[in-house]
């Protein structure tokens, strides 16, 4: 039986004119996980993170305060990048009132494309999305070794989605797993006859000793 740590990536830069990079917040979050991991005896046998700038950056800083250095080069799998918020914010902007505030317009632009009726509009349809981010689960069983451990840095919206599948074995509910997901949270996995299953969700004790770490963009 294998285990796999999924982690959301360190706060990015929302609001900024680059979004993909961390905050020195996400920085310092992911270092705080790097060591609480080291100190906890986790050694990975293989890192795997998502294709982004905040996965990169994520993954660097995580690997470096774990010493992990000397563990094999990290695996790139853009299966695990997040959806394109700005392409679905845009898909959405005809129906946008100019009083409405970001966050309700967001929720109302992320409903719309997950709900199937507006495909045509968007070059990554929701069930594309979904597809890619477990076709991205099912090869992890092409690196992770039998009853080793990997870890796999990634965003909300694919943990979201396996977590939802796997929970409830469908992806109706991934939104509210993906709207509490704590950045560099951490949602593990177990591998085992019957495939994938969620261990536990979310779990962020590393940040609890500073609330000003704790960040949910």
């Amino acid at each position: 039986m294998s285990v796999v740590l999924l982690v959301r990536h360190g706060q990015a830069s929302f609001g900024a004119a680059d979004y993909d990079v961390l905050s020195e917040v996400g920085h310092e979050q992911s270092r705080v996980l790097g060591k609480s991991l080291a100190a906890r005896g986790v050694t990975p046998d293989v890192v795997i993170r998502g294709g982004l700038r905040r996965h990169q950056q994520t993954t660097d800083e995580l690997v470096g305060a774990a010493g992990w250095g000397n563990h094999g080069e990290v695996v790139v799998d853009d299966g695990f990048d997040e959806f394109d918020h700005l392409q679905i914010i845009e898909a959405y902007r005809p129906t946008l009132r100019p009083d409405q505030a970001f966050q309700e317009a967001f929720g109302l632009a992320i409903a719309r494309w997950a709900s199937g009726e507006y495909d045509a509009d968007y070059p990554e349809p929701f069930t594309a999305f979904e597809a890619r981010v477990v076709a991205a689960a099912e090869r992890l069983n092409d690196v992770v070794p039998e009853k080793g451990l990997a870890v796999v840095v990634t965003s909300g919206g694919p943990i979201g989605v396996l977590t939802a599948r796997l929970l409830a074995g469908e992806p109706a509910s991934w939104g509210r797993f993906n709207s509490v997901a704590v950045n560099t949270g951490v949602t593990k996995l177990i591998s085992g006859r019957n495939g994938l299953s969620v261990v536990s969700f979310n779990e962020h004790t590393h940040l609890e000793h500073d609330r000003s770490l704790l960040t949910y963009r």
